[in-house]
C-alpha cells in the first residue's frame, strides 16, 4: 500500500511539473504557483489550521466538558475536573489557529462556567455567581461616526426577556488596531484594596509568543441598562482619564472551535462560552 500510494504521489508531481513546464511565457512563475498552491490543497491539512473541522477525539473532550459543567450547580466554581478538561484542550493543537482574528471569534458567546478567581472584583464575583441570569460576550464589529469598523467586545447580562446590562470595551487585535489602546499600567488596587480586581501588568502581563494572534486587547468604553427601551447609563465613568487606565484589560483565546471557546483573562480568570446561533437584533440597536 505505502509503494503504490507513494507511486501516486510521483506521477502526479511528474503531472505537475510537466504542465508547469509546457509554458514558457513571462507568468510562467506565476502559473508554477498556482498549480502547486491547487497540488498541496488534496493533502491532509494539520490540526488547528481549518475553522469548520474538528475529529473525534476533539469532539469528545469538548462534549466531556460541556456534560460537566452542565452536572455543576455553579458557574463560579474551582472545579478541578472542569480545569483538567479545560487544559486538555488548550495543550491539544485542535484549536483554531490565530483565534484572536480569525471569523469564528465574532458573535455572540454564553458563559458557562469561569473560576473563582480571587483576582476579580467582588462586584464581577457576585455577577457571575448569580446562575439565574445569563451572561454573554458579544465580539462583533461596528461602524464608526467616520464609517470606520470597530471591533467591540460587549458584556451582556440578561435579567430577562426585556431587561439586560450590556457594557461595551473598544477592543484591539493586529486584523483591527486600535493604536490609543496602550498597555496597562497599573494593577487596579486602589489603597491596596481590591476594589475594581487586580491586574496582570509589565512582564507578567506579555503575550505568550507561542501563541499568536490569540490576545484581543480592549478598554470600556460605556454601559446601559436596558429595561423593555427605557435606558439607564451605567455609573461608571469609563471615560474618565482617572479611571480610563484601570478599565484596560485583555482576554488570551487559549482555545477555539466552532461551538467552544476558552479565554484567559488579565486578572487570572478562566472562562468557558459556547457559541450562540445569533445575536439578537434589539441587542444591536
Amino acid at each position: 500500500m505505502m509503494s503504490k500510494n507513494l507511486t501516486v504521489l510521483i506521477i502526479l508531481v511528474s503531472l505537475l511539473l510537466e504542465s508547469v513546464g509546457a509554458s514558457a511565457s513571462s507568468s510562467s512563475s506565476s502559473s508554477a504557483s498556482t498549480a502547486f498552491q491547487s497540488f498541496f490543497n488534496f493533502l491532509p491539512k494539520t490540526p488547528g489550521q481549518s475553522a469548520g473541522t474538528r475529529n473525534q477525539q476533539q469532539i469528545e473532550l469538548e462534549n466531556q466538558l460541556l456534560g460537566t459543567i452542565n452536572s455543576n450547580s455553579k458557574r463560579l466554581d474551582n472545579s478541578v475536573e472542569i480545569n483538567s478538561i479545560v487544559e486538555q484542550l488548550e495543550q491539544s493543537k485542535w484549536g483554531i489557529a490565530e483565534p484572536a482574528i480569525s471569523s469564528q471569534v465574532k458573535g455572540r458567546w454564553k458563559l458557562l462556567h469561569t473560576n473563582n478567581a480571587e483576582t476579580a472584583s467582588p462586584i464581577q464575583r457576585k455577577a457571575v455567581d448569580a446562575s439565574k441570569y445569563n451572561i454573554y460576550q458579544d465580539i462583533v464589529l461596528r461602524n464608526d461616526n467616520d464609517n470606520t469598523e470597530r471591533l467591540i467586545v460587549s458584556q451582556v447580562v440578561k435579567f430577562g426577556d426585556k431587561a439586560q446590562l450590556a457594557v461595551d470595551a473598544l477592543a484591539s487585535t493586529s486584523q483591527y488596531p486600535l493604536e490609543e489602546l496602550t498597555s496597562r499600567q497599573g494593577t487596579g488596587k486602589i489603597l491596596g484594596i481590591n476594589v475594581l480586581g487586580v491586574s496582570k501588568v509589565g512582564d507578567e502581563a506579555e503575550e505568550d509568543v507561542n501563541r499568536p494572534n490569540s490576545r484581543i486587547d480592549f478598554v470600556f468604553d460605556e454601559g446601559i441598562f436596558d429595561f423593555d427601551g427605557f435606558k439607564i447609563p451605567y455609573p461608571v465613568p469609563f471615560r474618565l482619564p482617572i479611571f480610563r487606565d484601570a478599565v484596560k484589560g485583555w482576554i488570551d483565546i487559549t482555545y477555539l472551535s466552532d461551538r467552544i471557546r476558552i479565554s484567559r483573562g488579565n486578572k487570572g480568570t478562566t472562562f468557558v462560552l459556547l457559541k450562540e446561533d445569533k445575536i439578537d437584533k434589539n441587542d444591536e440597536e
